[in-house]
């Protein structure tokens, strides 16, 4: 009896940290901000930021060489009055991040510009260029209608790490800093 009650004081103990840790009092407060629409003679631009996104243990995972990508969903539509808005396009990039222990290099790849690697030592800079987007030509002009109502919706997400079938096990903590923002609007008139 008491050996029992030994061994469920013993597992409560390894426990509570952990569910501790990954409650609501920790969690992660990532979120957009400096949201910005604005145009070229040709196409709609935007600028947004993601604040909050690199907790420690993401940092600590990045530096292990575990890549990490945030997806960025961006969509424009049209606001109707009587009839459901209508999606005028709907686009998603990704910034992925990978830290090269050999050449003590991040590699920051960004979908919507052709993924061509930048470098950098700095990890602060690294995580600028994950965090930021800056210009992306979100829709043609051309697709717009003079006059219309537009909204312009954005939110990140951690995408999912996929690790081989045995480390799963081992890196059960990287749940642990997934994150999703919420949805950020800008509406306009064209």
């Amino acid at each position: 009896m008491i050996k029992d009650l030994l061994r469920r004081i013993s597992i409560l103990m390894i426990l509570i940290p952990l569910l501790v840790s990954a409650g609501p009092g920790t969690a992660q407060a990532a979120h957009l901000t400096d949201m910005v629409v604005t145009n070229t003679r040709d196409n709609l631009l935007l600028f947004v930021k993601i604040e909050g996104a690199f907790t420690e243990k993401m940092k600590q995972a990045i530096l292990n060489g575990i890549p990490t990508t945030f997806s960025y969903i961006v969509n424009v539509t049209r606001v109707r009055r009587l009839f459901p808005d209508q999606k005028v396009v709907s686009n998603k990039l990704t910034h992925t991040i990978k830290y090269d222990n050999l050449r003590k290099l991040f590699v920051v790849r960004r979908s919507w510009e052709d993924n061509r690697p930048m470098t950098t030592e700095s990890m602060e800079e690294a995580e600028r260029w994950m965090s930021e987007i800056e210009s992306l030509p979100v829709v043609s002009l051309s697709q717009l209608k003079k006059g219309g109502r537009y909204k312009v919706n954005a939110k990140t997400e951690l995408d999912k790490i996929t690790l081989p079938f045995r480390l799963n096990y081992l890196f059960f903590f990287v749940s642990l800093w997934d994150f999703e923002t919420e949805w950020h609007s800008v509406d306009f008139v064209y």
